[in-house]
């Protein structure tokens, strides 16, 4: 991967603000021309570092008002076992987002909802039967005091 410049950064920053800007608009912002601009977003979209754009919705407004976090601890640690809770996890679409992670437990599972009735199902009828699920702790996020989505860039 080659390394960013400081255009690069400046239009990744821009379209992590707002995904819909045009190329003019983000060719003014930067001081620069539009033909180079839309050059350098196709070649940062092509190398992987622009991965797609996407609208945020408000959860609330959608009638999943309530985010849980949901730590699992497998019974067994094999690649086996491993590559099978991944494999299911995946397919529950009330799970947001599902990382491996390192200490107590093995996953971190973000889950939207409509109410705690809602979660009682998904907890007990898709997520304690996935593979080798052996233990899972719930936290329910109280009020949303952070949420960004952009990356800071060095200034370089």
């Amino acid at each position: 991967m080659k390394e960013l410049d400081k255009t690069d950064k400046g239009i990744l920053k821009l379209l992590e603000q707002d995904g819909t800007l045009t190329h003019k608009e983000i060719a003014y912002r930067l001081y620069k021309t539009v033909n180079p601009i839309h050059a350098r977003i196709r070649n940062l979209e092509n190398s992987g570092y622009i991965k797609g754009y996407r609208a945020t919705v408000d959860h609330k407004k959608v009638g999943k008002g309530l985010i849980c976090y949901t730590q699992v601890l497998l019974k067994q640690h094999s690649k086996e076992s491993l590559n099978a809770y991944k494999t299911e996890v995946v397919k529950v679409p009330e799970v947001m987002e599902c990382y491996h992670l390192t200490g107590p437990f093995d996953f971190l599972l973000r889950i939207a909802c409509k109410d705690i009735d809602e979660y009682n199902v998904i907890l007990n009828d898709k997520l304690s039967v996935l593979p080798d699920v052996g233990n899972m702790q719930s936290l329910f996020v109280m009020s949303e005091v952070k949420h960004e989505t952009g990356y800071m860039f060095d200034e370089k």
